[in-house]
């Protein structure tokens, strides 16, 4: 102190209240931001390297701002402890800087308790159960109570008050508190009952129409849970619209292995009608159907003998029974799922007549395929109708197809219009 007096008094300063601790204060200060700049140089650059070699590398960014909040500790706690020792001083401006450093080193602990908490997260998500049960709600939900009692106690420190004091006056404000937090209350209580039901995981495709989503959930947070739809466009649906209303998830057909079929044949039931002998033999050619031809003929044969046993002598056929070419195709769609090698050969497996309607007889096809892959998917399901739309007059069948222009000019024959006739 003595130099700095020696050096005072040669620039004419010694004699300035002010000059000797203004330039104490600008020591400290340049101290502190000394201080910082070592801290990071120090402390931040080694550990972003160390951070490389492990597997939070993808995360370098967390773990650097983690470790920056808490180096700029060190320069708030030098101007904390500095300013106190600096004599001269106006005890207003000591009180309001000190109180200024506290709210800081508090602001910056919560903002590094903050960042922990997001390194927590994504050192969970490494783990492989973290995309059946994620955690991000529960770390959004932490980071509010650790910012919620950073503003207390930045509060508290501001004024001078003991923070029970201000803790006293919030059950008061409850009601208010409530009515604020309402949707982050409702997103905890519908994330907790979301992730103890397992109903809703990070890669799921789910279905809400009423909300147009349709795709696959590339996020799961505390108040949206977001849904990348197949269009590439991201809807954010509210947590809690996923408990209190109803959405489709096809989590368990991925796993199940298999995609349903259901799409149905409009069958045109004029054609419909029985088989001579001929056309039954002709049909004997369909290696799969023979199994079925060969058990039709024994069953019509003994029902037959049961029941009509002079008909064939009288040459009538009215109350004997006979193969139709409906029955025999619908034998011949369901020999032919069964013996597909992209049909699973687990799950149900149908083909089964619809109620008649204006367009004709639906003809419904019930089964899954051995993938869940959506391309795949609907190349089988097109092969699958391709086949049976072609093989369907083998049997004597015709699909339904409502009357067009072409049908039309058809049926007219050679009727022409007077421009053609001109």
């Amino acid at each position: 102190m003595e130099k700095w007096g020696i050096a005072l008094s040669d620039w004419g300063l010694a004699d300035v209240a002010w000059a000797r601790p203004l330039l104490a204060l600008a020591g400290i200060v340049l101290l502190a931001g000394f201080a910082n700049w070592l801290t990071k140089r120090v402390v931040v650059h080694p550990v972003e390297r160390l951070i490389a070699r492990t597997p939070l590398r993808n995360e370098a960014g967390d773990v650097r701002a983690l470790v920056t909040h808490l180096s700029n500790v060190v320069p708030a706690v030098i101007l904390l402890q500095g300013i106190g020792v600096i004599g001269g001083l106006p005890d207003t401006l000591v009180s309001v800087v000190q109180a200024l450093a506290r709210a800081f080193i508090v602001l910056t602990l919560a903002r590094a308790g903050a960042d922990l908490l997001e390194l927590g997260n994504d050192a969970y998500e490494l783990k492989p159960e973290a995309a059946s049960r994620p955690i991000k709600g529960y770390v959004q939900i932490g980071k509010i109570g650790v910012y919620a009692t950073a503003a207390l106690l930045i509060v508290a420190i501001l004024i001078g008050q003991s923070p029970v004091i201000l803790l006293s006056g919030l059950g008061a404000a409850a009601a208010v508190l409530m009515l604020v937090f309402r949707d982050t209350i409702l997103s905890l209580v519908a994330s907790v009952q979301l992730r103890s039901n397992d109903m809703v995981r990070v890669g799921d495709w789910i279905e809400m129409p009423q909300l147009n989503a349709d795709g696959d959930v590339i996020d799961i947070a505390l108040h949206t849970i977001k849904v990348q739809n197949f269009d590439k466009t991201v809807t954010s649906v509210p947590t809690a619209k996923l408990i209190t209303e109803s959405f489709r998830n096809w989590r368990h057909m991925r796993e199940w292995g298999g995609r349903r079929i259901k799409r149905a044949l409009l069958i045109d039931q004029t054609t419909a009608g029985f088989l001579s002998a001929a056309q039954w033999e002709e049909l004997r050619a369909f290696t799969i159907l023979r199994p079925y031809m060969v058990g039709k003929e024994q069953e019509l044969r003994e029902w037959n003998e049961a029941h009509a046993p002079q008909e064939e002598a009288e040459g009538g056929v009215v109350n004997r029974r006979q193969p139709t070419n409906l029955g025999t195709f619908r034998a011949y769609v369901a020999a032919y799922l069964q013996a597909h090698p992209r049909i699973a050969d687990r799950g149900t497996l149908l083909v089964r007549q619809l109620d008649p309607t204006e367009n004709g007889l639906p003809l419904e096809i019930y089964c899954f395929t051995n993938t869940v892959d959506w391309g795949e998917y609907e190349a089988i399901q097109g092969d699958i109708f391709d086949h049976l739309v072609a093989i369907m007059p083998r049997f004597g069948l015709r699909v339904f197809q409502k009357p067009g222009g072409a049908d039309l000019v058809q049926a007219l024959g050679g009727l022409r219009s007077p421009v053609d006739r001109a």
